[in-house]
């Protein structure tokens, strides 16, 4: 799966340097500007929680799933305009493998 996210990651950064707005979705993203891409991000999102709500009286997950791969596509988009990568997010999450929820929650209440 980290080579599935390296290539999205080199797909994305590759149009929003060198895309064709009319050709590629992620380069007219790019083009729009952040608060499109925000704007997706928090569309997806809401789309992603009605699904897993609808899942949750279906028992069907394909819909959430769906819903989840989008928002997770539109967030590798604003990753990628802001300058980051899936690998910075995979880095960060590995920083807080096996420190409890409530620790690390706590060490970031106390670096503000």
């Amino acid at each position: 799966m980290r080579d599935l996210l390296r290539q999205l990651d080199t797909v994305l950064e590759d149009r929003k340097g060198e895309g064709d707005a009319q050709q590629s979705y992620v380069a007219s993203l790019h083009e729009k500007g952040l608060n499109k891409i925000l704007e997706k991000v928090g569309e997806e999102a809401t789309e992603a929680i009605l699904a897993a709500k609808d899942a949750q009286t279906s028992g069907d997950n394909r819909d959430m799933i769906a819903e989840t791969a989008d928002l997770w596509f539109h967030s590798l988009v604003m990753l990628s305009h802001l300058g980051a990568n899936s690998q910075d997010v995979l880095r960060e999450l590995g920083r807080r493998f096996g420190l409890s929820g409530l620790e690390e929650k706590a060490a970031r209440s106390n670096e503000d």
